[in-house]
């Protein structure tokens, strides 16, 4: 069996990007021509995690091709605003991106489940909704009409809940509560009575040190603590049930994929599938020292109360409920995920959740 034919046929490339294939062509490219791509990323340098995404991806794909692929990849703002990449890689202002869906969710809301919805996919779910389940065909259907192919190309894990100045102790002190947040988060905090605010990245430390918000979500202990948010904001919230198992994304204009010789395009989906899997086991290695290190700073660790939680899940389910009867695209995708997310939250429970509270248990009983 052929290399193309073999990673193909393993799951875009999962295997091959588990065992970070380096040096060696993909394949034969003396005959194949030299290109030169710009990659738009949402994301700043500083974030080494999500930027960093972008930067494996480009050498990977240089390696597996001798060089004669060649993308550059451009921090947010730097060619294209940080929010304004999937539009960028749809018109052909540049041939890629690396961003998040729900950046869009004003465009469409179907956009958000490229990402992620409250109470939604875990990380693992998502890959495998993706890989194995119908997650991404049904995604490339949807973004065929945006002109762009997508690939999965990078996961957080389940996030932090935010940085909050004040303590939520109640569904009563979400009343008016300015808090910037994206997508589907957005409208169940409006529904709760807070005031959700859509800030970019850069925005977001000096709105929350002023006080023109009253919290933040962003990603986690890592990245977080790269931003200096400890210092404006002492409560630190978990779990961040709007954000279970955010997925980044590539977007690749269509019209160039198709153009591609197919050893250039085996090489960007492998090259993509190991930036999907690098990502979350970085963010793994990553967020235990650095939550200690905000804890040591005066972060003050907070669980959102039982009511907030209840009443965040019960109005996600009306806001997408409301939303099916009126955009089928979201439809479409929403009740492919949800009946995956059923049977694998029942997998999951099983063995990893009951192993997980165990070990948890077991571990701080052995300190």
């Amino acid at each position: 069996m052929e290399r193309r034919e073999f990673i193909k046929k393993t799951g875009l490339g999962l295997a091959a990007a588990a065992s970070a294939v380096t040096a060696p062509a993909i394949a034969e490219t003396s005959e194949l021509p030299t290109l030169k791509w710009r990659l738009a990323s949402s994301f700043p340098k500083s974030l080494d995690t999500l930027f960093g995404a972008s930067e494996l991806l480009t050498q990977r794909v240089a390696e597996m091709t001798g060089g004669k692929f060649e993308i550059r990849a451009f921090a947010g703002g730097e060619i294209v605003p940080s929010n304004g990449v999937l539009d960028a890689v749809q018109q052909n202002t540049v041939e890629c991106g690396h961003t998040c869906g729900y950046y869009y969710h004003g465009k469409n809301k179907a956009f958000s489940l490229d990402t992620t919805i409250p109470f939604g996919l875990n990380a693992r779910q998502m890959n495998a909704w993706c890989y194995y389940g119908e997650g991404l065909t049904l995604l490339r259907e949807f973004f065929a009409k945006y002109n762009i192919v997508n690939f999965p190309g990078g996961n957080t894990g389940t996030q932090m809940g935010g940085w909050f100045r004040k303590e939520i102790q109640s569904m009563d002190n979400l009343k008016g509560l300015k808090i910037r947040i994206p997508g589907f988060g957005a409208e169940v905090f409006l529904a709760l009575g807070a005031v959700p605010q859509l800030l970019s990245g850069p925005e977001v430390y000096p709105a929350l040190e002023r006080g023109a918000i009253d919290a933040a979500e962003w990603v986690g202990p890592y990245d977080d603590e790269k931003l200096g948010f400890y210092k404006v904001a002492k409560f630190y919230y978990y779990p961040s049930w709007w954000e279970p198992g955010p997925m980044i994304s590539f977007y690749v204009n269509k019209e160039q994929w198709e153009k591609l010789p197919k050893a250039y395009q085996a090489a960007f989906e492998t090259a993509a599938a190991e930036a999907n899997v690098r990502m979350m086991a970085n963010y793994d290695a990553k967020n235990p020292p650095a939550i200690q290190r905000l804890v040591q700073n005066g972060t003050q660790l907070k669980r959102f109360p039982d009511d907030v939680m209840k009443a965040a899940y019960t109005e996600a389910l009306k806001i997408y409920a409301e939303e099916s009867e009126k955009n089928p695209e979201f439809k479409k995708l929403y009740d492919s995920m949800r009946a995956f997310q059923q049977l694998s939250d029942i997998w999951m429970g099983l063995a990893e959740g009951s192993l997980a509270n165990f070990m948890q248990a077991a571990l701080r009983s052995n300190r």
